[in-house]
């Protein structure tokens, strides 16, 4: 009985005692079923590599042999000096012819050792080995003619290599921990694809590559990371503390500091996001990163995924000077300098603040639209400082405000709020006509907007308490706010 299966040449050994050896093989189809030629074919452990032919086809092979181990490639045919006859394997078929009584012995195992076929065979003809098993795959086969003897591995796509050891047993090289068949194509996602062996036949198919639309400005929500002119660069910072930042503005120096936290496991070529922390009046940047947790995110972040940055505002003796143009440009500075030095996602700078710092972040939001992706300011006013000119472009914008506050009152927070709506409109909408739901208990509501672009929310949180930023429900510890932000901030 002979069956059909895809052949290619066979490399057979005879010497083996300790070598293991594998084959992953398989075909990759495009998201239209037809064959993929030139996709790259990686083994991330192995670090081994191919790359698909006409018919999608691809192999992957390896072997491991211990010190001492001779291998040898014999001609296909093998002849036993105890007794006349003939053994060959050909495009997988066995064709043999044996003088006597003595039989030729065929074994075929599974992967894991288990024999799934035995058989004795007398006189002369052909047997097709892939015939002696029920499911496609790989599998192991012994033929023994008198002390003749050869090993060979065999699947349904016809690739064979030598596999057994002197004690016939299967010799399966150990899959390492973590092993991953990756396949990349231009045009089409990344396609990874866990291994828990080294031994197996795929048949892969690949999705096109969802096309990105690039708007008019911002971005696309989740969009790929934009990497800082520091990605790849050792970094000159420590994991957190502390530095002075000099910068110029219209020929006269200033020095502020700077305290900062980069993730435990910070990688120079991994692009991060970046949060900044505006102080209060009668508060520091000290303060913001090691008392407040700058506002209470960082906890939030558990896989590392984000640079915290809180500078001093221009405070002395528990007083600040209202902002000013030049704290604009201090800004831009600071931007300048922690994009150069650290890999930072561009598409990802957010700021928040309370108070005096919720101020300048909004006044931020008002012109900075193009760094900055999203603010939250809690207790919020566009007074008493120098604000820059509206540039209309649209932000995401989340404002946290007690509605018995009688410093930033509710008033002022709506005025900062509505500058943010108008600019966020979708097409055709006009947001600031939209009626929020607001609290005046003491739990706290979050509205968000519905007539605003969906890639710039603008949310709204209110709850009858006064100027303070850490706003908690009744019965709670903790306050809502760190979380609800960075849920805010990580939508993007």
């Amino acid at each position: 009985m002979k069956g059909f299966f895809p052949i290619f040449p066979i490399v057979l050994a005879t010497a083996f005692t300790a070598a293991s050896a594998y084959t992953v093989s398989g075909t990759v189809k495009d998201n239209k079923g037809m064959p993929f030629k030139g996709a790259k074919v990686s083994l991330l452990k192995e670090q081994k590599e191919t790359t698909t032919g006409d018919k999608g086809e691809f192999y992957l092979q390896g072997a491991e042999d211990s010190p001492g181990d001779s291998i040898t490639t014999p001609p296909d045919a093998i002849r036993s000096a105890a007794m006349p006859g003939f053994i060959s394997i050909n495009s997988g078929i066995l064709s043999y012819s044996q003088g006597g009584n003595a039989p030729v012995n065929v074994r075929i195992f599974d992967l894991m050792g288990n024999e799934v076929f035995k058989q004795s065979l007398y006189g002369s003809g052909q047997v097709d080995l892939t015939s002696g098993v029920k499911a496609k795959g790989m599998y192991f086969a012994q033929v023994t003619a008198g002390s003749a003897k050869q090993t060979l591995r065999f699947s349904s796509n016809g690739s064979y290599s030598a596999t057994f050891d002197e004690g016939n047993r299967a010799l399966l090289k150990e899959v390492q921990p973590g092993e991953t068949l990756r396949v990349v194509a231009d045009g089409f996602d990344t396609l990874n694809v866990p291994l828990g062996t080294l031994d197996t036949n795929l048949e892969l198919t690949l999705t096109a590559a969802a096309t990105e639309q690039t708007p008019a400005f911002g971005w696309e929500k989740k969009n790929d990371p934009v990497p800082s002119s520091g990605c790849g660069k050792d970094p000159q910072l420590s994991k957190s503390g502390q530095f002075k930042f000099t910068w110029t503005y219209k020929g006269a120096s200033t020095t502020r500091d700077v305290y900062y936290d980069l993730p435990s496991n910070y990688d120079k070529n991994k692009p991060y996001r970046l949060i900044f922390g505006m102080q209060c009046m009668g508060g520091s940047a000290q303060n913001v990163a090691r008392g407040e947790n700058y506002y209470g995110m960082k906890p939030f972040d558990k896989d590392g995924s984000t640079i915290f940055v809180a500078p001093d505002g221009k405070c002395h003796e528990n007083m600040c000077a209202p902002w000013e143009e030049k704290d604009y440009a201090f800004f831009d500075e600071l931007l300048a300098k922690l994009e150069s030095e650290l890999c930072i996602d561009s598409s990802r700078v957010f700021s928040s603040g309370f108070s005096y710092g919720s101020m300048f972040t909004n006044g931020l939001s008002r012109n900075h639209q193009h760094v900055l992706r999203a603010v939250a300011v809690y207790e919020t006013a566009d007074v008493n400082i120098w604000l820059p000119d509206v540039v209309n472009k649209p932000i995401a914008w989340m404002g946290v405000h007690g509605m018995n506050d009688k410093l930033c009152t509710p008033e002022m927070g709506k005025s900062a709020r509505d500058t943010a709506l108008k600019n966020a409109s979708a097409e055709g909408k006009d947001a600031t006509k939209e009626k929020a739901q607001e609290s005046y208990s003491d739990t706290h509501v979050c509205y968000d907007y519905k007539d605003v672009d969906q890639r710039f929310p603008v949310k709204w949180c209110t709850d009858n308490a006064g100027h303070q930023w850490d706003h908690k429900d009744p019965g709670q510890w903790e306050s809502w706010v760190p979380k609800t932000t960075w849920e805010f901030f990580t939508q993007f």
